[in-house]
């Protein structure tokens, strides 16, 4: 196995075609297949399903290519540092559900670190794209929640991908909303008070199973309904429609303002955030640092 071939499989799966990387590569069409078939043949494993349609990436694809796109990366970083003299800058990237918390642990984490010596990503995503770029190691961490009702699913769906959950806290279930609307002023919300207000929930996109909901009650059945692909437009339409959310109660009032409160919703459901990694992969400095600060909001657990 060389970087060569490593290098033409990245491309033809960023491609889509053979064809196309192939002309990208500059070389010929049944070159680069005599190539991947090569490789494919010394892994035992086939990376790629050929179609008139183009190409389409096994699930064994899929776990390697996750791997040669790590390694061509490191193989560029030590180019640079050492072959090409350029500066030398450590990447670490987070993908999670719409968290807060999320947010101001990352960057706290880029304060601490400072931005010119690290390259920092963090995507706040669908929980399907939290899993997937764990697994293919475009993130090193994602932040998400399981509980009673999904758990034997996502649990399923990250063994299957050897990934891991590691829990950071166990919450209750509280309402999250504007000051102004109404039932800011209760101290306990019945599930009956809900009705009269629309329900925001953030979308799914093709994944939209009740199970992949950031939300819990996801499966109630909810008079009015609104779904949202963005944190911003969430609090625009709790303040606008008088909307809500389910929440963890995990609050950051330092980033979404003191205009929105967290009221106790009267039920016995309960939710674990935690955050997923590779299984078989020891968390970086960076990634245990960013660790650390997420157990810093362990305290504001309402």
């Amino acid at each position: 196995m060389t970087l060569q071939q490593l290098r033409y499989a990245v491309t033809i799966a960023d491609c889509k075609s053979i064809n196309k990387a192939a002309t990208e590569l500059f070389i010929t069409q049944p070159s680069l297949s005599n190539t991947i078939k090569d490789l494919e043949e010394e892994i035992h494993i086939r990376l790629f399903d050929r179609s008139n349609r183009g190409i389409i990436i096994t699930p064994e694809g899929e776990e390697f290519l996750g791997y040669a796109r790590q390694m061509l990366d490191h193989y560029r970083l030590i180019e640079e540092r050492f072959v090409e003299n350029a500066t030398f800058r450590k990447k670490f990237s987070v993908s999670t559900q719409h968290y807060t918390f999320a947010v101001a642990a990352f960057t706290q984490l880029a304060r601490n670190f400072g931005m010119e010596e690290y390259e920092f990503a963090i995507h706040e995503t669908q929980t399907r794209n939290v899993i997937e770029s764990v697994r293919t190691h475009k993130s090193e961490i994602g932040i998400l929640y399981k509980n009673e009702f999904n758990d034997k699913f996502i649990s399923k769906i990250l063994r299957d991908n050897e990934l891991e959950f590691v829990p950071l806290f166990e919450c209750k279930i509280y309402v999250y909303l504007h000051c102004e609307n109404p039932l800011a002023a209760k101290g306990r919300i019945e599930f009956e008070d809900l009705q009269q207000y629309p329900c925001l929930s953030f979308e799914q996109g093709d994944n939209n199973s009740f199970y992949f909901a950031e939300e819990v009650l996801s499966t109630a059945d909810y008079r009015q309904t609104v779904k949202v692909d963005d944190r911003a437009t969430m609090l625009n339409l709790m303040k606008g429609l008088k909307g809500y959310t389910l929440c963890s109660g995990v609050i950051c009032e330092e980033l979404n303002g003191e205009e929105y409160i967290a009221v106790p919703l009267n039920t016995t459901e309960t939710m674990s955030i935690g955050y997923i990694k590779q299984k078989k992969r020891p968390l970086s400095h960076l990634g245990q640092s960013y660790v650390k600060e997420l157990l810093a909001y362990k305290d504001r657990v309402l």
